[in-house]
């Protein structure tokens, strides 16, 4: 087949290119490029050249057939500071070792011990909710996921600790939001007022991370946790450890990203069910059909159907990864267009997720449209709020799970209503955050 000549794109200006269209409204940026140029877009912002791709088969490409061409976009390099050389950031046989280390901790019989905690831990936050009381969910739903992930894959209790680790993470995702978004801060170790506050709070992290460590090998015990995974690993050749930075950073890494995007994706799925009341009460029914006033368990999830469609049509509006990127690491090619080297292929989940080509009235939240016999015609990566091919994300299994659980656990015991006149914004930071926050008000059922 031989290589197209690359459709047009905006022009932009002559130096910046695109780069001020972007900063301004990143979201309507995607839209209006996709909306006057189509599925493969080349645009500018200042001297990085930049393809977008809004096609499935182009997007499976990308991250499949053609992934060994790719490696992960600067925007992922941006984010050194917080998370170090861990399996996010990593690349080639650096990263493939990490992942075959990491990879256990998730797996299905994990994963079973794991919804206990969810659910126990999900109930203990409840009791502090009171009938007729106003509470921001996102605040809620970030404090949860963080006690969590830290029990789960840490057996750590930081219930203590969350309002200033939550404090440091609100810093760190403005701070790197803002990072993304321009092509001209000053590097991270100079000490502006920005670089100095996401320091800060790296150290606060640090401290949490760096406790967990000490605390684990002073005891030497292996309870069989990501933790003790990462403190008894063992170099095949040298037999050597990790050191406390290494654990560090695979910690931080999945310490972060594994409490930051569910709770993201549930403070959505909140807001979407306070604007559709016949579909809370829908999953309120399941819930009570299906569990009779008793906790939910990991085996339960297959009887919660509805449950899971809700939070993957959540997912399909709000995608807490609202893109993905990737950068040519050798001049290749994607749907019959030519990419060079260092070219950045950036693919919205945004706007994919909304195509009215592959989704319905795409517009509308529809759990039903997630019924096997609805989704079976979708194209591979129509959706993928988890990515896809081999860097797929390593805990969409926990993720998905935690979500469900969660929005059982706390449909069974309340109901949530959005206080009228507030307005929730989709804001893109590292996560699609809804800003200033979600404010509902409790009834207890």
């Amino acid at each position: 087949m031989s290589i197209k000549t690359l459709p047009q794109g905006p022009a932009g200006h002559p130096l910046l290119g695109t780069l001020r269209d972007f900063q301004r409204d990143q979201l309507a940026f995607y839209a209006s490029c996709a909306h006057d140029y189509g599925d493969v877009v080349p645009t500018r912002f200042g001297p990085v050249r930049v393809l977008l791709i809004y096609h499935p088969d182009a997007i499976e490409e990308v991250l499949v057939t053609r992934s060994r061409d790719f490696v992960k976009s600067p925007g992922v390099r941006v984010l050194r500071p917080l998370l170090g050389e861990g399996l996010l950031r990593s690349e080639g046989s650096v990263w493939l070792r990490q992942r075959r280390l990491v990879q256990p901790a998730f797996h299905r019989q994990r994963l079973a011990d794991y919804g206990e905690i969810m659910t126990a831990y999900t109930e203990r936050r409840l009791v502090d909710w009171k009938d007729c009381q106003v509470v921001d969910v996102h605040a809620e739903m970030m404090a949860l996921t963080l006690e969590i992930v830290a029990k789960t894959l840490f057996d750590a209790d930081v219930s203590n600790q969350t309002g200033s680790v939550g404090h440091a993470a609100n810093v760190l995702s403005e701070h790197f939001g803002a990072r993304l978004r321009s092509f001209r801060l000053l590097p991270h170790w100079v000490p502006t007022p920005a670089n100095l506050r996401s320091a800060q709070a790296i150290r606060r992290l640090d401290q949490v991370i760096y406790g967990m460590i000490a605390t684990r090998r002073s005891s030497g015990e292996d309870r069989g946790d990501l933790l003790s995974i990462l403190l008894h690993a063992q170099d095949a050749d040298d037999g050597t450890g990790m050191t406390d930075r290494q654990v560090r950073d695979e910690a931080m890494t999945l310490f972060m990203a594994g409490h930051e995007t569910t709770a993201v994706a549930l403070s959505w799925t909140w807001y979407l069910l306070g604007q559709h009341p016949q579909v809370e009460a829908r999953v309120a029914e399941e819930v009570r059909a299906v569990l009779g006033g008793r906790a939910p368990a990991m085996a339960d999830l297959p009887n919660l159907t509805y449950t899971a469609r809700v939070v993957t049509e959540s997912m399909r509006l709000y995608s807490p990864v609202y893109v993905m990127g990737r950068q040519a690491a050798r001049p290749t090619e994607v749907a019959g267009y030519p990419v060079a080297r260092n070219v950045v292929v950036v693919m919205p989940t945004w706007i994919v997720h909304r195509d009215a080509r592959w989704f319905d009235e795409p517009e509308a939240f529809r759990p039903e449209r997630w019924a096997d016999e609805r989704a079976r015609p979708l194209p591979r990566f129509a959706y993928f709020p988890f990515g896809g091919g081999p860097r797929q994300c390593i805990g969409n299994a926990f993720a998905m799970m935690e979500a469900v659980l969660v929005l059982a656990t706390i449909a069974q015991r309340c109901r949530l209503t959005l206080l009228p006149g507030q307005r929730v914004t989709p804001t893109p930071y590292v996560t699609l955050r809804p800003e200033p926050g979600i404010r509902m008000v409790v009834a207890r059922r």
